[in-house]
């Protein structure tokens, strides 16, 4: 019965891709099917990566399948965070009684159906493709398999990405996918509450910064995410255990959350006395080639190394005026990038832990590098042409 599952898991990652059938060119269908394929690959490596014990997946496998029918529903009413993904994943393991392998696979569907509400994105956003050496970046760019593995187990970080990957997509269209905004939002609210504040404060900053659409449009968009920021800030300072909104709070919690998540268990620890661009530069691109103590961290350490190069290349080509005319969703996602990345740094301790909360960003932070190289090839060609 296992093994049908594993198949019809499978299929269905095809089926999903081919809903787009009618606005995706057959290379684009192909590229897309190449990712799922990948992804699977990835996903079995995170399998045997955390199986029996080997990480915060495990855990959550057992613990729903432990669970009983009155804990379900006292975790899907009343709790969020790590207990609402108990109950979440109490339904599949209960109806069909899934082993670890299938349950990694679901959870792998879901973070794909992300990765390609975000390949969407870039499809849509970024209207030229830029090429170093032999290659163009996209849809290469895609294939890091980091992006893959932390959005492969059962656990919040997979249902993350799907969800920040429905927001971006449904915001390109808001009225034919408000469904899909809904959804995204609710299920974030949720899973991590505060993931929902960077999301409507920064999407509501980038509608004010996006002076291509009408003022009163502008501005009432953006008011409307701003508010619903406003209204659910109570929601968030209650799960993050914060009292009020002051330096002195929320300090005392950063340094709280980075001393909770500083064991060495869970990666290179990262001193607090670290400066801010160090913490940053953690953040982003670590670990890098001293951090390395596994195959894994060597793997991440290549990623991380072409980012850097990728960054570089992208702070020659002017990214603030590539920002200032980027479309609004780009301009959310980075900052939406930005500000979550400010918060992080400050509260998590160690490497192995800013990695995987690096991926719900990651997709923005790629996105964005492509359209400011897109925009830097665009300004050369009407460059050329006044001269011409």
């Amino acid at each position: 019965m296992n093994f049908f599952y594993t198949l019809l898991l499978i299929i269905i990652g095809f089926i999903f891709i081919n809903r787009f059938k009618n606005n995706l060119s057959k290379t684009e269908l192909l590229v897309l099917r190449k990712i799922w394929i990948f992804h699977i690959l990835v996903s079995v490596g995170f399998y045997f990566f955390t199986r029996n014990g080997g990480g915060d997946a495990w855990y959550y496998f057992i613990t729903s399948q432990k669970m009983n029918f009155i804990e379900f529903w006292n975790y899907i009413l009343n709790k969020k965070g790590t207990y609402f993904v108990f109950a979440l994943n109490y339904m599949p393991l209960k109806i069909l009684d899934l082993n670890f392998f299938n349950n990694t696979l679901l959870f792998s569907f879901v973070g794909f159906v992300g990765m390609v509400y975000f390949y969407l994105t870039a499809l849509e956003t970024i209207p030229h493709n830029t090429k170093i050496g032999k290659f163009f970046i996209f849809p290469l760019i895609f294939f890091l398999p980091n992006l893959h593995f932390w959005s492969s187990g059962v656990g919040k970080d997979s249902l993350l990405f799907l969800c920040i990957g429905m927001f971006t997509y449904a915001l390109l269209s808001i009225k034919k996918r408000l469904f899909l905004i809904v959804i995204s939002l609710g299920l974030s609210f949720f899973i991590r509450p505060h993931m929902v504040l960077f999301l409507l404060i920064s999407f509501g900053l980038a509608y004010l910064f996006h002076t291509k659409i009408g003022g009163v449009k502008r501005f009432f968009l953006a008011g409307i995410l701003i508010v619903g920021s406003i209204i659910i800030l109570p929601s968030v300072l209650e799960f993050v255990k914060v009292e009020e909104i002051s330096t002195e709070s929320i300090v005392k919690f950063s340094e709280d959350k980075s001393a909770l998540l500083s064991r060495e268990e869970t990666g290179s620890r990262l001193s607090q006395s670290s400066s801010f661009p160090a913490k940053l530069f953690a953040f982003y691109f670590r670990p890098f080639f001293f951090d390395v103590n596994g195959l894994p961290a060597l793997i991440a350490s290549f990623e991380n190394l072409l980012l850097v190069l990728l960054s570089l290349k992208v702070l020659r080509n002017k990214p603030y005026l590539a920002f200032k005319k980027a479309p609004f969703v780009i301009k959310g996602l980075i900052l939406f990038m930005l500000i979550g990345s400010i918060a992080f740094s400050f509260s998590l301790g160690n490497v192995g832990i800013m990695i995987r909360m690096r991926n719900m960003f990651l997709p923005g932070f790629i996105i964005f590098m492509m359209w400011t190289l897109s925009y830097a090839h665009e300004r050369k060609l009407k460059s050329q042409n006044k001269h011409s």
